[in-house]
């Protein structure tokens, strides 16, 4: 009985040794993931040049050191759609979610769909976030085994400085110590994370919310700033080839405020000093994972969800199908790649639906059937790939534009188009779109559209955001002003 039971060890011994190694080499496979999300952030950047004074000095050592991704674009330009099709790794077209909806979706989505955090958390990693990852949702424990919600927050302000029209609309300078932003606390518990001692590897999701509305940052940001703030190039006669459908998707009350009130200018620098400040925030992350035990074996990736208008085309905020609200800042680092050259651009038009795969394919996870995209890690390695597929954004059922390196093609529901070709005009001032002699490409990439549309998901929606195909029927009833009695002068 001794000499079965010394065998049962021993087989129960080697089986444990066995799993363990296995399950060594599995991690040794799978790096460590450090994930920046930025909320709203256009090509304002040193490394993407969009704005001649920005100052970003951290995003712009990362790009160095990285791939910069140079033609990068987001899915959808708004916070609910992008985030949902990157993080459930499903295009809106194919989903049915183009709009924004409320935060009760995500139990509905996380029972359809297999979030990113979560397919890691499944396969071995220990996930951990804070910030502003979805769009709404936060701490779900099929998803992470850490999040951040205890955030704290005020604002201190100094009477007659900034530009407020609201407390959203809100372009001011703060005097409060940094400790009590909530993007500072986001990256303190990024930097917490980095410095502990990981048994497992790890997926930390850094959500950094400026520069989202209220244009808010403390004050030594915009002191940097020059006296004078550049405005970007805008044409005033920039409408007049422009479909009624993307006339329809600006936010012209916006621009007609901020023109009469004469606060363009504060407004951009707000902006500029709020980006500053979201580069700090990176840049405390990015010095923490350096100095950690974890430098040589992790990938980072940052990205914004959308980009953002700041006046072109008479346009503020984003939820467009042009460059300025579809272009996004894309990253990706690898520091275990020792030999690659510093500096390296990937200029052809890629989408951010590549993300979820891309992940996946670096913690060498199987992805779901249904999920969109293709895997970038092989142009990371050699830039000069090129991913065959365009990038395509939607904004409403039928709204799509596709980018190519040198082109954007757009198409409205109601059939309308626009195309601009990037090579001579960059701006996209001269839609081509009738234009005999660019009839012939504008077949061309009017191919990759989308060849079938999931519909609408009209569950949770927000009404206020639905474009495209079916918008008549989410439109606000308009408000009955009451007529003033008229008072009797005899």
């Amino acid at each position: 009985m001794k000499k079965h039971t010394n065998s049962f060890l021993l087989f129960f011994f080697g089986l444990f040794i066995t799993t363990g190694v296995v399950q060594a080499q599995k991690n040794k496979k799978q790096p460590n993931i450090v994930f920046i999300a930025i909320d709203d952030m256009n090509d304002w950047t040193g490394f993407l040049g969009g704005h001649p004074q920005a100052i970003t000095p951290n995003l712009d050592k990362l790009a160095e050191k990285g791939v910069n991704f140079t033609n990068a674009h987001c899915s959808a330009p708004g916070c609910s759609p992008s985030r949902n099709a990157l993080l459930y790794g499903i295009e809106p077209f194919n989903s049915g979610l183009y709009p924004f909806y409320e935060h009760e979706i995500h139990n509905d989505l996380m029972n359809k769909y297999t979030s990113l955090p979560r397919l890691l958390k499944e396969n071995g990693y220990a996930t951990y976030g804070a910030g502003k990852i979805h769009h709404g949702l936060k701490d779900d424990r099929r998803e992470w085994t850490g999040y951040l919600t205890d955030l704290n927050t005020r604002k201190v302000f100094e009477e007659g400085e900034g530009y407020k029209v609201n407390k959203k609309m809100s372009f001011r300078p703060t005097h409060n110590p940094m400790s009590e932003h909530v993007d500072y606390q986001v990256a303190s518990y990024g930097v917490d994370i980095l410095e502990k001692k990981h048994k497992k590897p790890f997926f930390l999701a850094v959500g950094i919310v400026k520069p989202h509305l209220p244009f808010d940052a403390p004050k030594q940001f915009f002191d940097a700033l020059p006296e004078e703030i550049l405005a970007p190039e805008i044409l005033e006669t920039d409408l007049s080839d422009i479909p009624r459908e993307g006339k329809s998707m600006r936010k012209a009350g916006d621009d007609r405020r901020f023109r009469n009130d004469d606060a363009w200018e504060d407004v951009r620098r707000a902006y500029l000093a709020c980006i500053s400040w979201a580069d700090y925030n990176i840049g405390r992350v990015i010095t923490a994972l350096e100095e950690s035990d974890y430098a040589d074996n992790t990938v980072v990736i940052v990205w914004s969800d959308h980009g953002f208008h700041l006046g072109e085309k008479m346009s503020f905020k984003k939820f467009t199908l042009w460059e300025e609200a579809t272009r996004v800042p894309f990253i990706i680092y690898d520091t275990r790649d020792k030999k690659v050259k510093y500096g390296r651009t990937y200029d052809e038009a890629i989408s951010l639906i590549n993300v979820y795969k891309t992940v996946a394919d670096y913690a060498n996870v199987k992805t779901p059937d249904y999920v969109d995209g293709a895997s970038l890690k092989g142009i990371v390695k050699q830039p000069s790939k090129i991913l065959d597929e365009p990038a395509i954004t939607s904004w409403g059922k039928g709204n799509y534009a596709v980018r190519t390196k040198d082109y954007r093609y757009i198409r409205y529901y109601d059939g309308t188009e626009e195309l601009y070709f990037h090579t001579n005009d960059h701006n996209e001032w001269t839609n081509l779109a009738k234009d005999a002699s660019y009839q012939e490409k504008k077949a061309e990439l009017s191919k990759y559209l989308p060849k079938g549309e999931a519909p609408l998901v009209k569950e949770y929606i927000v009404k206020w955001s639905v474009q495209g195909e079916g918008q008549e029927e989410f439109k606000e009833a308009p408000v009955k002003k009451k007529k003033k009695k008229k008072k009797n002068l005899k």
